[in-house]
C-alpha cells in the first residue's frame, strides 16, 4: 500500500468513525462501498491471477466513498486536492540557499582571499558540528523526531490545522481527526523527506559559496593573505595544515610551510604567491567536508522516504480493518479479554461476545482469559498469557463500572499491561451491575455519569482510553468500529 492510498483509507476510516449517526453516510453507501470494492478487488485479482488482499479491497472501497463525498460536498472534494507540494519545497529551498551562499562569499574584500575567511570557515565549522550531532543522535535512546519538533512535523505531513469551511460538521470534525491522526502515522515519512531538503539545502548552500569563489577568480586578481590580533603565523599554519590535510592528501594539492604563512601578512608588502592555490583549497576542502558528504545524507534521506511512500506501514491488524478485512474472507480477528476483579455469568459473557462482534465483524472470535484477582501482582495474575501474540487482534482489559479506581491495584495493572503489550491494551468498562442497582432514573443516571467520567480519567493517566459497555444489553452502548 503505497503513501497516498494508506492516506485515503485512514481518510475514510476517520469519517466512518466519527459519523456514529451515519449523517453523511448512511448504510446504504456504506454497504455499496463495500460491495462495489469486494468486487472490483476480485476482478483486479483474477486479472493478475493472485489471491484477494486487504489492501486491494480498502484502496477500492476509499476510492469509492470519497469520490461519493467529493460529488456531495465540493469544499471536501477542494481538501482532497490539497498537496503538501515537498517537490517544490525542497527545490525552491535548495535554489535560495545557492544563492544566499554566493552571496556569503562576496563578504569582504573581493580582491582578495582571506586564509581565514569568516564565512568559509563558519561553513565547514557548521557542518562538522551537525556531523557530530547526527551522529550522537543515533545513540540517544527513546528519540522520536530527532531535531525536527513533534509540532512541525505535524505542520508538514497534514498542511493547516483547521478543515475548510463550508462543509458538515460532522465532516469537519473528521477532517480534524484525521489530520491528528495522518501527522502521527507519517511523521517517519516526514522526517525523511524535511532530512533529504536541508541536506540538500546545506549542499548548495556551500555550493553557492565555492561557485561565487571561482567565478570571481576568472575576473579579478585575487591577493591572498591574513591578519590576525591573536594569532602568529605558526598558529595559522597548524590549523590550516589541519583543514586543509583530506583535500591535499586526497587531490595531490601544493602544501605549504610556515614561511609562506608569514609572508603572506596583509601588513606586509604583497607576495608573489597568488591565491589560486588558496582558492583550490578551500574549493576542494568543502567539495569534500560539505558539498560530498550532504549530497550522501540526502540520497540515504531520500532513498528512506521513496521506501516508505511506496511501501506504507499501515497497520492492518487494527480492529477497524479486521473488521473490514472479513467482509472479503480474510482471517476472523480476536478480542482478548482480560477481567480484572470481575467474574462473567452467561449472560454477560454472550454480551462480551456482541461486543467482539462490534468491534471485529460479524466472523469475530471472543478470547476470555480467567479473572485477575484483586490485589494480585500483574506478572502473577497474567500467569502464561502470551501480551505479544501475532493472532490476537486486540487486548481490552474488562473493569466492573461498580468498582473504585485504585492506583495500587487498577492502575498498576493497567501500567503493566502497557509496558508489555508491543500494540498496547484497551479498557471496557460494564455498567450493567451499576445501573441493575441503581436504576435509570434522572439522578441515578448522573451519578453513573460521573463513575465513568471518574475512571475514563484514570484510564486516561495512565495513558489508556476506555469505553463504556452494558453487558446484558449491549446495543445500549453500541460501539463503532475501532472504538477506544
Amino acid at each position: 500500500m503505497n503513501e497516498q492510498v494508506a492516506k485515503d483509507v485512514v481518510l475514510v476510516r476517520a469519517i466512518e468513525t466519527t459519523d456514529r449517526k451515519h449523517e453523511i453516510l448512511s448504510d446504504d453507501d456504506r454497504m455499496y462501498a463495500s460491495r462495489s470494492a469486494k468486487e472490483l478487488a476480485e476482478w483486479q485479482a483474477s486479472d493478475s491471477k493472485s489471491a484477494v488482499t486487504a489492501d486491494h479491497f480498502l484502496q477500492q472501497r476509499s476510492e469509492q466513498i470519497l469520490k461519493r463525498l467529493a460529488e456531495r460536498t465540493p469544499a471536501f472534494a477542494a481538501f482532497r486536492q490539497r498537496s503538501a507540494g515537498w517537490s517544490g519545497v525542497t527545490f525552491g529551498l535548495a535554489v535560495i540557499a545557492l544563492l544566499i551562499g554566493a552571496g556569503v562569499d562576496r563578504i569582504g574584500d573581493p580582491h582578495r582571499v582571506d586564509l581565514l575567511s569568516a564565512p568559509l570557515l563558519a561553513i565547514i565549522a557548521w557542518n562538522l558540528l551537525v556531523y557530530l550531532i547526527l551522529l550522537a543522535w543515533l545513540f540517544v535512546p527513546g528519540h522520536k523526531t530527532g531535531w525536527a519538533s513533534e509540532g512541525m512535523l505535524r505542520r508538514l505531513s497534514a498542511g493547516a490545522a483547521a478543515p475548510p469551511r463550508k462543509m458538515p460538521s460532522v465532516l469537519s470534525a473528521a477532517l480534524t481527526d484525521f489530520m491528528a491522526e495522518w501527522a502521527r502515522l507519517s511523521g517517519k515519512l516526514t522526517h525523511a523527506r524535511l532530512a533529504r531538503t536541508m541536506h540538500l539545502a546545506a549542499a548548495m548552500f556551500a555550493l553557492g559559496a565555492v561557485l561565487s569563489l571561482l567565478a570571481r577568480g576568472l575576473l579579478t586578481q585575487y591577493r591572498a593573505g591574513w591578519e590576525s590580533t591573536f594569532l602568529d603565523a605558526a598558529q595559522v599554519h597548524q590549523i590550516l595544515s589541519v583543514l586543509f590535510a583530506p583535500a591535499v592528501w586526497l587531490f595531490g594539492l601544493q602544501g605549504f610551510t610556515v614561511a609562506d604563512i608569514e609572508a603572506l601578512r596583509f601588513t606586509q608588502a604583497p607576495s608573489a604567491i597568488g591565491g589560486k592555490q588558496w582558492v583550490l583549497l578551500y574549493v576542494a576542502t568543502i567539495a569534500l567536508l560539505v558539498i560530498v558528504p550532504r549530497l550522501v545524507l540526502a540520497a540515504v534521506a531520500h532513498w528512506r522516504a521513496r521506501s516508505m511512500a511506496a511501501n506504507f506501514p499501515l497497520d492492518l491488524e487494527q480492529p477497524y480493518f479486521r473488521k473490514l478485512s472479513g467482509k472479503i474472507g480474510g482471517v476472523p480477528g480476536v478480542l482478548r479479554v482480560l477481567p480484572y476483579s470481575f467474574t462473567l455469568d452467561e449472560t454477560r459473557d454472550k454480551g462480551l461476545a456482541a461486543v467482539a462482534t462490534m468491534l471485529l465483524g460479524e466472523q469475530a472470535r471472543l478470547m476470555l482469559r480467567p479473572s485477575s484477582g484483586y490485589g494480585d501482582e500483574p506478572q502473577d495474575a497474567l500467569g502464561d498469557t502470551r501480551l505479544d501474540d501475532p493472532g490476537v487482534s486486540m487486548t481490552a482489559v474488562l473493569f466492573n463500572l461498580a468498582a473504585t479506581p485504585e492506583k495500587e491495584n487498577h492502575g498498576a495493572f493497567l501500567e503493566h499491561l502497557a509496558r508489555a503489550s508491543p500494540r498496547g491494551v484497551a479498557v471496557l468498562l460494564d455498567e450493567s451491575s451499576l445501573v441493575e442497582r441503581m436504576g435509570t432514573q434522572l439522578e441515578a443516571r448522573r451519578r453513573i455519569d460521573e463513575r465513568i467520567t471518574l475512571w475514563q480519567q484514570f484510564c486516561g493517566h495512565h495513558q489508556v482510553k476506555a469505553s463504556v459497555v452494558n453487558l446484558l444489553d449491549p446495543q445500549a452502548r453500541p460501539l463503532e468500529q475501532g472504538a477506544a
